[in-house]
């Protein structure tokens, strides 16, 4: 299930979004540096490497990582990936991350990466990270 505030964030293309205010930023901070002091966390360090150069082949790359090392196969993770799909559409309406900024998908996938790395059980972070990265990789494509 994901998570609802209550208190929606629209933006200049009608998108809309749960509030991200008291969240962090997480695009912001220089997450080659978070990767370091993670013990070289590898999903980190290919979202640093995005973070410095722009190319998408690093969120690529910590997709796949990602997928690699908590399912069974991509297509598992895929599956599960899905349903994040539908209680999107049932929270914000069927398409509705398309007008989202780039921003808000790396900042909420640093967020919930770190929250799954934790062991946070709140939701389900594992899948909110595959669909900012997801997400993020369409809109820039």
């Amino acid at each position: 299930m994901i998570r609802d505030s209550g208190d929606r964030q629209v933006f200049e293309t009608g998108a809309v979004r749960d509030i991200s205010a008291g969240k962090g930023r997480c695009d912001l901070m220089p997450l080659g540096v978070a990767a370091e002091t993670m013990n070289g966390d590898e999903v980190l360090g290919c979202l640093a490497q995005y973070q410095e150069n722009g190319d998408e082949v690093h969120l690529f790359n910590a997709l796949i990582t990602f997928m690699g090392d908590n399912y069974d196969t991509v297509e598992d993770a895929f599956l599960d990936l899905s349903v994040h799909f539908e209680e999107g559409a049932e929270k914000y309406g069927m398409g509705n991350w398309n007008g989202l900024p780039d921003w808000t998908f790396l900042s909420s996938a640093v967020r919930h990466y770190l929250k799954f790395k934790k062991g946070m059980a709140d939701e389900n972070h594992e899948r909110a990270f595959m669909w900012n990265i997801v997400c993020l990789i369409a809109v820039l494509g």
